[in-house]
């Protein structure tokens, strides 16, 4: 569910992840330590230590397997939330900007650990050297000198990133319009931070390969019909494509038992069942005789 926006027109800061085109996620985990590790930004962070501290984590997630498998990355920071607890927590130590920004006082939020303990997603860090929470500021100190954009939004490729100051409610319009989405939005932090193609992470697909024997050999079925069928019903419909293969995407985890039907006009019809569990699930090769 998109999130309800605030009723004020300021315009705020959001980061968009595009999870299909993250390959290149670490590319922001390393240039938020060249920004952070070793270097102080007065009024807004202090040195980042150069070990056990990550202002960007990176998450990888496998699904299928081969020969149809894919890998995404899931890239995971502060997420700004509007609804924060790390700000009902800490007080006048942790200070919610007008554009959206969250910064934590390097010198109110010292020896505060219970900051970083509050936060449910991991991404306040404990700095033990300086004895003090961080979070990554959204690179607030830079956009205040004039930068367009986070450096993150920069050295990551294909456009995965995306930085941009707009009111709540054209955010809101673009979750809706996009399919875009949050972290465990149940938690109703309202974060700031939103995901596209999300699913490669939360869902699960079924897929396989049909293939037919013809003249005695085993050959690729191409645009043959394939129903997923759930429940005694039609889910979805799609058709295999070069090599056979077919997938049904952004399918529940645990939800159970599906039944694939593969038709074609040249060799007839053939069904397979399997359940889907935590993983999702290649078939592998489906024969029609």
């Amino acid at each position: 569910m998109p999130q309800q926006p605030n009723s004020d027109n300021r315009r705020k800061w959001n980061l968009i992840i595009d999870v299909a085109k993250s390959v290149h996620a670490n590319n922001a985990a390393l240039v938020a330590k060249d920004e952070y590790v070793g270097n102080e930004h007065e009024n807004y962070s202090a040195p980042l230590p150069e070990e056990g501290a990550e202002l960007f984590e990176v998450d990888r997630k496998v699904r299928g397997s081969a020969p149809i498998v894919d890998v995404a990355y899931l890239l995971r920071t502060c997420n700004h939330c509007d609804n924060a607890p790390c700000k009902k927590v800490g007080g006048d130590a942790v200070t919610k900007r007008d554009d959206g920004i969250m910064i934590i006082d390097p010198k109110k939020a010292k020896g505060r650990k219970d900051i970083a303990k509050a936060c449910p997603y991991g991404a306040v860090i404990w700095n033990e050297e300086l004895q003090m929470p961080q979070n990554w500021i959204f690179d607030a100190h830079l956009l205040d000198a004039g930068w367009a954009v986070p450096r993150c939004v920069d050295v990551t490729p294909l456009q995965a990133i995306e930085a941009v100051k707009i009111t709540d409610a054209e955010m809101q319009a673009r979750v809706l319009a996009e399919g875009l989405e949050v972290l465990r939005p149940e938690l109703g932090t309202q974060p700031r931070v939103y995901y596209r193609n999300l699913y490669r992470f939360t869902k699960c697909f079924i897929a396989g390969t049909l293939v037919a024997k013809v003249s005695g050999r085993e050959d690729c079925v191409h645009d043959a019909a394939i129903e997923l069928r759930w429940k005694g019903g039609t889910l979805d419909n799609v058709k295999t494509d070069a090599f056979g293969e077919f997938k049904f995407d952004r399918l529940p985890p645990g939800s159970g038992e599906y039944e694939i039907i593969a038709s074609h006009a040249n060799h007839g019809s053939v069904s397979a069942q399997c359940e889907l569990r935590d993983e999702s699930r290649n078939l592998g090769v489906i024969t029609r005789n």
